[in-house]
């Protein structure tokens, strides 16, 4: 089974994510996409919406396609979220499929940032290191795979950013997010 895994902060998950695990299942013949909310992340000192909120979106975002799956195993496990940590987990969960081929999904910002992170090298060596690329973005480190996606210019910050606006952001997440971060109040 070839599974893709999806991390990030999701801080709200959007639908350029949306459209770029979706390009990523079909260029790489996934089975699934796994998306996992980081609970924190070592290199990102904002986060501004709760990891269950977080994973609350992820799940209305993701809900219609039974492609996507949500895990919160970084946020039940807790502290600072390491792929390495998240990689070797789901290689214990899931070893009694000998088949298992994990795939690494990461945007080009991540990919940028690779060498930082904690065993580099465990990590490429528990699953194929794929970046998402957009159409005239920068090239993925050399040691990666990259598969082009459509670009959709929407971020994370500026729906937030909009929201404390008071501006729509119907368009940038669907409704089901949308009406969740009114309901819960977030990012005013």
């Amino acid at each position: 089974m070839r599974i893709g895994i999806l991390g990030g902060t999701f801080d709200p998950p959007h639908v350029g994510h949306l459209l770029a695990a979706s390009d990523a299942c079909e260029a790489l013949t996934l089975d699934r996409v796994v998306w996992i909310p980081a609970a924190a992340q070592p290199l990102k000192s904002a986060i501004v919406a709760s990891p269950a909120d977080r994973l609350a979106m992820v799940e209305l975002l993701i809900a219609h396609d039974p492609r996507f799956t949500a895990d919160p195993i970084e946020i039940e496990r807790g502290g600072l979220s390491f792929t390495i940590d998240t990689l070797r987990a789901l290689h214990d969960r899931w070893k009694a499929d000998s088949a298992l081929a994990l795939v690494l999904l990461l945007g080009a910002d991540a990919a940028a940032t690779l060498p930082q992170w904690r065993e580099p090298a465990g990590v490429a060596e528990l699953a194929e290191v794929v970046v998402l690329k957009r159409a005239g973005g920068a090239e993925p480190p050399a040691n990666c795979r990259a598969i082009d996606t459509r670009r959709v210019d929407v971020s994370s910050t500026e729906i937030r950013a909009r929201v404390r606006a008071g501006r729509s952001i119907l368009g940038f997440v669907p409704e089901p997010v949308a009406a969740y971060i009114e309901g819960r109040r977030l990012y005013r």
